[in-house]
């Protein structure tokens, strides 16, 4: 099942997609006629680092012994479609495909084993970043919370394994990551568990699972397409900062 939120007829929706149709209970509509949001709207953006071996090495790193986590604000929040504003405090912002894991229910210290009991489903996420700023601030807040910096959908698909997917990044049609989630260092469960010792995780929160090697610069007037076989593709392009 896509569960999706969408505008159509001057009013948001909270439905699913079957098809070439957008469904809510109060109708039907084309899905090209309708326009797709974020498919949730989390109290709270949970990030990964590092958390693929080819990433690791190509930033310098040695492996975390446990998952690096950070926030992004939800003032961040995008959906496909929508424009990537390039800050003008930066002179290189990155893309960073990415698998998203969307909570569904109000949980704190979740088991490993209970972990999937937790899940709404799963979207696609771009962790875009502002490579400077990450590395002469020495934390992450800014280079990753600008407006725009969390693209996030299309939809949440909720028939789902998440232990191999494949996930590929295109700038411009041009394959720029291509992995699979079977080589994530801490997987969705260990993740889960990391995480929801140390904060309450409500319905809609999402957990962003970490990108693998081939991270690169965006420039303005480019298109970024991530790709998640069994969920879809989300796609938007960068604007220069009005």
């Amino acid at each position: 099942m896509k569960l999706a939120r969408f505008i159509a007829g001057c009013a948001t929706h909270e439905g699913m997609i079957e098809g070439e149709l957008a469904v809510a209970a109060s109708g039907r509509w084309p899905l090209a006629e309708v326009r797709l949001l974020a498919p949730c709207v989390p109290t709270k953006i949970v990030g990964v680092g590092r958390n693929y071996p080819d990433h690791t090495a190509e930033m310098g790193h040695d492996p975390p012994q446990a998952p690096l986590i950070f926030l992004k604000p939800p003032s961040a929040l995008n959906h496909t479609g929508g424009d990537i504003v390039y800050p003008r405090s930066s002179a290189r912002v990155d893309y960073e495909g990415e698998l998203a894991v969307v909570i569904g229910e109000r949980c704190r210290d979740v088991a490993r084993h209970e972990a999937s009991a937790v899940v709404r489903g799963y979207s696609i996420f771009n962790d875009v970043t502002a490579r400077d700023l990450q590395r002469s601030d020495g934390q992450w807040a800014r280079a990753k919370g600008f407006d725009t910096f969390a693209p996030l959908g299309p939809w949440i698909e909720t028939a789902l394994d998440p232990a191999r997917l494949r996930l590929r990044t295109y700038v411009n049609g041009e394959l720029k990551q291509d992995a699979s989630t079977s080589a994530l260092l801490f997987d969705v469960p260990a993740l889960i568990e990391f995480i929801s010792a140390a904060f309450t995780l409500e319905p809609g929160d999402v957990i962003a699972t970490g990108t693998p090697g081939g991270v690169g610069p965006l420039a303005i007037g480019d298109e970024v397409s991530v790709e998640i076989d069994g969920i879809g593709r989300l796609t938007n392009r960068v604007i220069a900062s009005r």
